[in-house]
Parts: C-alpha cells; structure tokens; sequence
C-alpha cells in the first residue's frame, strides 16, 4: 500500500518558480527536496491522522515524500524499524517492542495516537450470532473453551482480553488466542473458524452492519487504555532529527482536523463529512456510513501519551511471561519530537 505526494513533472511556471523561491527563503523545505519516509499503519481508523496529513498536503508541504505500508500488527513492524528500513511505525506499544529495546535495538515511543476515555472504547470483542442465537453465549463467563482471534501476542489487545477475562472470573488458559490481522479476523468470524474476536474500527462495526455473522459484546474494562502510539527507528532520530520534527507537525494537523470534525465522539457536520471522505479513500472499508455509526476512540491532538497505562499493560505483560530481559518503558520514550512540534504550533483549540 503506498501513498504518494504528486509532483508535477512539467516546466515550473515563473509564478510558481518564485513561490518555490520564497518558500525556500522562508526555511520551508522545497519539494525539490522532499525526503522520503517509509510509514507503517495497521490501517485502522484511528490512522486518520496520517491519512489526513497526506491527503491534504500537510507532508507535502513540510517537504516530506511519506510511503504508507500495511502491516497486520505493530509488532511485525519491530525487525523492520530495527534494520532501519521503516522510519516510522504506529500501534500498540507491545511485548516485542519492550523486548527489542532489552536487546540493544533503539526504537523510540515519540506520540500517542489513540486512547480510549470512558464511552469511547477502541476495540470491541465481538461473538458469533449463532453462538448468541443458540444461548451457547449469554454471559462473559461462556467465553471459556472459545477460540478468539486477536491481532498479535503481547500487543494492547493482549491487556485487554486479559482484562475481559478477569471480569469474567477466567484465567488465559481458559480460552484459545489465534492471531491474525484485523480483516482476516472478520473472514475467520463469518466461516466461522473462530468464536470470537478482537478486531479494530472500522472493520468491527462493518460486520456489526451486516449483521449476520457477529453482534457487539461492548465492555469499559480499559478506560483511559492507550491503545496504540506512534513509533521512531533509531537510525530515523540519529539520522534525520529534523524530517522526525517535521513529520510530526505535519502529523498532529492531521489528528486536529479530525478532532475539528467530532462532536461528542462521532463526525458530524460538513468538517465530519469531509474526513470520511479521507477515511473511505485510504481506509479497507469504502462504505462512509460505516464511518457514522460508532463512536471514535481519542486520538489527542496534542499527541500526548498516557504513560500509566503503558506501564499497566507492561506489568500484564509480565506476569504472561512474555518480556524478555531487564527494560523499563521509561526507557522506550522520546517526548522531544511532540515538545517541538507544540513548540511550532502551540497547544489544540478548537476551531
């Protein structure tokens, strides 16, 4: 999946050859000079701010030629981050990422992306309608022997069914975890190879609509969680500082515009419309009133990150048994790149 800037490829009018000049002039980088950035996304909703920042020019214009690809998980995106091959990553912060920076690999958590305040969960656990249909679901507690897909092993969801099991009196044994990508878990869901599942927005609500194959189980077990974050290669921080600084501007006015377009959690308005559109073009699911029909997660147009709740998940982390060696999160953060980027553009209001 890639998403590219276009460029002209014809002669540079004299007009536009002096706008370029005192573009220039100002210290705005010119597009003559556009510095690649290869971008991973789970491609969820909540990359809206990525797809915003690209859609309307927001890369572009700090000089920047951002490649989007496609993973099932953050936690595929790690080995390509170390090598250096991926600049910037976007998930959950997850087992392998704690585990990778205990290694030796430096990757950096430098925003968050999406959180979940209470009434605005991100990740909704869906069952199969037959099982409802035949009473063999009524409760949490009937979870137990069901085979449930989630998206990686050690990723946020991970915190959250283990939350989900808790409120049910289950213990991790108690189910079996299959992981897949989000959209792999809605075709498991309709063959019915699974019994339930955790998948995103908005390939959660799509199957919701169509009614057949799934029905919402919706549980505040996690409020405040940070679901996912937006990760930088060390080699990218060492490297080239100043495309990270100019990344993140261009990314936190595309997280604004989205929260510009929101009124109690959903879109509305011509703003709202607007987005959708951006949603639609980028995004799996080319229906917009999917788009409409849940509330969105938060995705904090200041970019700020809720490092106790990182740190709950890293504690449930280790009791699975799942982190490898001595790290802290603390030593997984870099809160320089969002202190330049307010710097630039100051703190979100509302327009």
């Amino acid at each position: 999946m890639s998403r590219l800037p276009g460029f002209r490829d014809d002669a540079m009018t004299r007009r536009g050859f002096l706008a370029a000049a005192a573009s220039f002039a100002a210290g705005a980088p010119a597009l003559a000079q556009a510095a690649r950035v290869t971008l991973g996304i789970t491609n969820s909703v909540t990359d809206v701010g990525f797809m915003v920042a690209d859609k309307r020019g927001y890369f572009r214009e700090e000089g920047l030629d951002v490649k989007f690809v496609e993973f099932d998980s953050a936690a595929r995106m790690i080995a390509p981050m170390a090598s250096g091959d991926l600049d910037v990553g976007s998930g959950a912060a997850s087992a392998g990422l704690y585990n990778a920076v205990a290694r030796g690999i430096d990757i950096k958590t430098v925003a968050g992306k999406n959180q979940t305040p209470f009434g605005r969960s991100s990740q909704k656990l869906l069952v199969r309608r037959d099982l409802i249909d035949s009473g063999r679901y009524r409760t949490l507690a009937d979870l137990k022997g069901m085979k449930i897909a989630n998206v990686a092993p050690g990723s946020s969801a991970t915190a959250l069914m283990i939350k989900i099991l808790e409120k049910a009196g289950l213990a991790p044994a108690d189910i079996q975890e299959v992981y897949m990508g989000f959209s792999q878990q809605i075709t498991a869901l309709e063959n019915r190879a699974v019994d339930a599942a955790l998948p995103a927005e908005p390939q959660a609500t799509d199957a919701i609509l169509r009614g057949a194959v799934s029905a919402l189980i919706d549980y505040e077990v996690f409020p405040d969680h940070q679901i996912s974050v937006v990760l930088y290669s060390g080699v990218f921080i060492r490297e080239r500082p100043d495309v990270g600084r100019r990344f993140m501007r261009a990314f936190l006015r595309g997280v604004r515009d989205h929260e510009d377009s929101l009124v109690d959690g959903r879109f509305a308005g011509a703003k709202g419309d607007e987005i959708i559109r951006i949603l639609v073009e980028y995004g799996p699911i080319k229906n917009g009133e999917v788009y409409k029909s849940f509330v969105l997660s938060a995705c904090p147009p200041d970019g700020e990150i809720n490092v106790a709740s990182l740190k709950e998940d890293f504690a449930i982390f280790q009791r699975l048994g799942l982190l490898e060696g001595k790290v802290t999160v603390e030593q997984t953060l870099d809160p320089s790149f969002i202190e330049a980027a307010l710097k630039d553009l100051g703190r979100y209001a509302r327009k």
